[in-house]
């Protein structure tokens, strides 16, 4: 629904402001960031962080079903002031085991503050080099074209994101639905 009232916005915007035209032009920023040689370095050790704390929450949870495990077996045998004990040890753990998941994976965790320490310097200068790009080129208007999608129709003609690329230091070879790796350029940014 809000993507139908932004298009629908954009619309009205460029259709009733017809007496200047305006120039714009679009960047598929996840392209951009994927044809990034740091950014695919950044997911990696991304990746290796979060698959070592995922191993860390796995053991913590095993440890925890074997304490449930062991409690179910041994039940009988235990004096009431000992069950509670027990069943405390397993709350205590499993509050322990959340705690740490949202430590490392929650919102503003770890992990996303990981994310933002290697992937916004490389998002930033997708933003500088879009910049000077709209500068050279004197457009109005660049709309990213990524995860989300904003626009409704979009003409190749107005991609933008071989030449941020190229202001990048992105020596593109191929044509974005061709994979092109990419290489980077002496003297890029």
């Amino acid at each position: 629904m809000n993507k139908i009232v932004l298009g629908l916005l954009v619309f009205l915007f460029f259709g009733l402001n017809t007496s200047k035209a305006q120039r714009f032009a679009y960047v598929d920023t996840e392209y951009i960031l994927d044809m990034l040689p740091e950014y695919k370095s950044a997911q990696k050790q991304l990746d290796l962080i979060a698959e070592t704390w995922q191993k860390e929450a796995e053991e913590k949870k095993a440890e925890i079903d074997k304490m449930q495990k062991d409690f179910q077996a041994e039940q009988i045998l235990l004096t009431e002031e000992l069950k509670k004990k027990k069943e405390a040890d397993i709350k205590a753990k499993e509050t322990e085991l959340k705690e740490f998941m949202n430590k490392k994976f929650g919102y503003e965790g770890d992990l996303f503050k990981k994310r933002q320490e290697l992937v916004k310097p490389l998002q930033d200068k997708v933003f500088d080099a879009c910049q000077k790009i709209a500068k050279q080129s004197a457009l109005d208007f660049i709309f990213a074209k990524g995860g989300e999608m904003i626009m409704m129709y979009s003409n190749a003609k107005y991609d933008k994101s071989d030449e941020v690329l190229i202001e990048l230091g992105v020596n593109v070879t191929k044509n974005k639905g061709n994979s092109a790796e990419p290489t980077k350029t002496p003297g890029g940014r």
